[in-house]
């Protein structure tokens, strides 16, 4: 079984940062890409960036040059480092990896700007 835990979530002013941790544990021999998703209430879920092992990314347009994705692979950990904060970045904030073809999903942290 595979567990995947999300912190750092909270309150923060309107352009304030905030840093995502998400740690892996269980039966994980590689993890390939890594992932943050987002949903705010009413809207559906959008991915927000992904990291592949090699360390390759890829952003939604609405948070780049705000949001950086990042990885340890020997610590089967992923960061997500959030600026310039705005309230249309409210939303839980989930965590996914892949290992073989399956993909695992956080409980998720709620991340909540305010004007």
């Amino acid at each position: 079984q595979v567990q995947v835990v999300e912190s750092g979530g909270g309150l923060v002013q309107a352009g304030g940062s905030l840093r995502l941790s998400c740690g892996a544990s269980g039966r994980i021999f590689t993890i390939n890409p890594m992932a943050w998703y987002r949903q705010a209430p009413g809207k559906q879920r959008e991915s927000v960036a992904v990291i592949t092992r090699g360390g390759s990314t890829i952003y939604a347009d609405s948070v780049k040059g705000r949001f950086t994705i990042s990885r340890v692979n020997g610590k089967n950990t992923v960061y997500l480092e959030m600026s310039n904060l705005q309230p249309d970045d409210t939303a839980v904030y989930y965590c996914t990896i892949e290992v073989g073809s399956r993909t695992y999903w956080g409980q998720g942290t709620q991340v909540t700007v305010s004007s």
